[in-house]
This record gives C-alpha cells, structure tokens and sequence, in this order.
C-alpha cells in the first residue's frame, strides 16, 4: 500500500507525483528585484528534492511591496529576465513542477534583512521608503505609519498582480499562490486590527474581503488559462479582536467559488502581540476547520519535520498535502528520507544512483528509466 504522503494530487489541472509540497521561502539575497546565483543554488538543490512541487519565494509586484531592498520581485523586464536565467538553470536538469508565490508586504515593507535585525526602515533611510497599507496604521507602535490606499492605490496594485501573473505564464511556471497570510498586504484587509476603513474595503466581512478577493480574480484572469491559482491564508491572528478560523472558513469558501485551485492554512504575522506556542502540526487544526467546509484541496503547513507525522496528518483527514520550509532548508533530500521511513520509492537523478544505502534498496527510481 503506498504511503498517503507519495500519492498523486491533482492541483486543478496539475498533477503532482507526491503531496510534499516546498513552500515558498524568502532568502533576502536579490539585488533591486533581480534573483542572483544564491536563487540558483537554492532552488537547483531544492529542484532535485524529489517533492512533488517547488514554490519560489514570497516575488513582489511591485517594488514597495518588498519585505526588505533584498526582496525577489516580479515587476519589470529586468526581474523577469533574472527569474529567466534561474528558471532555465534549474529547469535543464529538473523536470519539477514550480510555483510562485505573488505578494505584497504593505505596511511590513521597508525593513532591514533579518541577519541585520529586520527593524523597520525610514522612507528617508538608504534602503527605505513610503509603505502603503488598508488604513495609516503601523505594524509597530515607533514605526512610521503607512499610508492608506485610495482609489488609485489600489487600482494600482490589483493591476500590478496581475501583470506579475502574466510575467509568471510567460516564464513557464507551473502554479500561482497568492500571498494573504502572515500580515502582509491582503492579509492586513482581512483583518479588522488593520483595516479600520469606513468605505466598502472596510468594516464588514465581506468588504474586507472585496479587496483580496478582487485581486484573485484579477490574478485568476491572468495566469488561469497556463495553470491553477492558489492561495496561502493566516488561518488566525492569535490576536483577540483579530482575523478568525471562522472568518477563515468563509474567505476560503469565496476563493474556492471563484475558482481557487487550493488553499495554504498557515496563521499569524498580522500583530506582534499575537499568542502562539509554536509545537510540531500546531497549525493542522487550522487546516482541519477548512478542509471540512471546501472540497478543494487543503495544504497544511507549520513545523511539520517528521515523515510519521507528516503521514498521519494524511491519514486522518486532516489535510491533503503537506508543506515543508524550514524542515526542507535543513535537509534539503527531505523527501528522500520520508520514502525510506515510509517504505516508498522517491525519483533521483542518475547521478545520485550510487548514494542509495543498502539498508533501503529499491527506494531510488532512476528518472529517465
């Protein structure tokens, strides 16, 4: 019996050879939007993972919607072109599914990278400039406050997602995420301790959904002819007062309405003084709560490092694939043990034949065998 974890799912009309999902992870090692050779030794070690996709990390749209100067962007020819390079590398020796995930930080753009300390930067510091969110509320107290988005603001950004999402089906990528988690941008419409707006962008549920939800479909338009459209949600803010599962639930319902090919259940990032005791699957109940009121597919993600784990999540219902971050930074063949710990067979290129340990024969399927 194979094992839940290397089953195939179909992401709309993507296939995937297993449900380890790479998460998108920002690296902070771009110079003005462009990836650089650091994006290629990262992604190129990550392509041959044996996961069943590989995201791209958190591409901004625009370039004040960096989390850091450092940030990937996806917002002219000359970041298109860079993602090109990398994408043409990676892809010689890699036949894996990509993603990208299109973001916008709002008001926790214009920060320091975080070996630097992360802090916030002035508009008027080197490397720094005027944020924008929903509503002139800062993310920390002694940061300067963002500017609230009017009409041609948003206009503007809604655009600038889907003309990323252009650039992305002219490169070739796979799959889209749509970034409305951890406190960036749609996530802080979403929530009521951002958005404080008296016009239909504010206020009620769904008018704090018009603005995320406008910009999916803006995205969908773009990019849903070349492959599906996802989105990665914080399913909580840990915060009282803030974004909730059940608000969680209805967003998801949207999305899925719309045409959402399947939802990332992550949480957090929208206050800092959210509550969280971070332990291993802590965020699968999020999951859970969505997976039962849509009939998409539901990624669960947070600490999940153990492959026993991983499949048990599977087994029980609790989501339908499993994304792995920080657990695959560490250990980028990730994938491969969880095949031996599961009794599965993982796909490796042929240079690699030779590693496979005699304690777990039969585990390497060659790829272009």
């Amino acid at each position: 019996m194979v094992a839940r974890l290397f089953e195939r799912i179909a992401i709309g009309g993507l296939s995937l050879p297993n449900r380890i999902i790479i998460a998108p992870m920002c690296q902070y090692s771009a110079t003005d939007g462009q990836m650089t050779d650091w994006h290629l030794m990262h992604l190129g070690q990550l392509a041959i993972s044996g996961a069943g996709i590989l995201t791209i990390e958190a591409a901004a749209v625009v370039p004040d919607g960096r989390i850091t100067y450092a940030d990937v962007g996806l917002y002219d020819d000359a970041t298109e072109a860079a993602m090109a390079r990398v994408l043409a590398a990676v892809r010689r020796w890699s036949d894996i599914p990509i993603a990208i995930q299109l973001a916008h930080a709002g008001r926790k753009a214009s920060t320091a990278r975080p070996w630097d300390g992360g802090a916030p930067i002035a508009p008027d510091a080197a490397n720094g400039w005027q944020t924008v969110a929903p509503s002139a509320i800062p993310f920390l107290a002694a940061s300067n406050a963002p500017a609230a988005l009017d009409t041609a603001g948003l206009d503007r950004i809604r655009t600038a997602f889907a003309d990323a999402a252009l650039r992305a089906a002219r490169l070739g990528i796979d799959a889209v995420q749509l970034h409305a988690a951890h406190g960036y941008l749609l996530h802080q419409f979403l929530s009521p301790l951002a958005n404080q707006r008296g016009d239909d962008y504010g206020g009620s549920l769904d008018n704090r959904m018009r603005f995320p939800l406008e910009v999916f479909d803006a995205v969908h338009a773009a990019f849903g002819a070349h492959g599906p459209v996802t989105v990665r949600v914080s399913g909580t803010d840990w915060t009282p007062g803030g974004w909730s599962i059940d608000e969680t639930v209805v967003f998801a319902q949207a999305l899925e309405a719309r045409g959402c090919a399947a939802i990332n259940v992550s949480s957090g990032g929208l206050h800092p003084a959210q509550q969280i005791v971070p332990t291993p699957g802590y965020q699968v109940p999020l999951a859970r709560r969505v997976k039962d009121a849509v009939t998409m597919p539901v990624i669960a993600v947070g600490l999940i490092s153990d492959p026993l784990e991983a499949e048990a999540i599977l087994a029980n219902g609790d989501a339908d694939a499993i994304a792995i971050a920080r657990a695959a930074l560490y250990d980028p063949r990730w994938p491969w043990h969880a095949a031996a710990a599961l009794g599965a067979t993982i796909a490796v290129p042929p240079q690699y034949e030779r590693s496979e340990p005699p304690e777990h024969r039969g585990l390497y399927r060659i790829e272009g065998r």
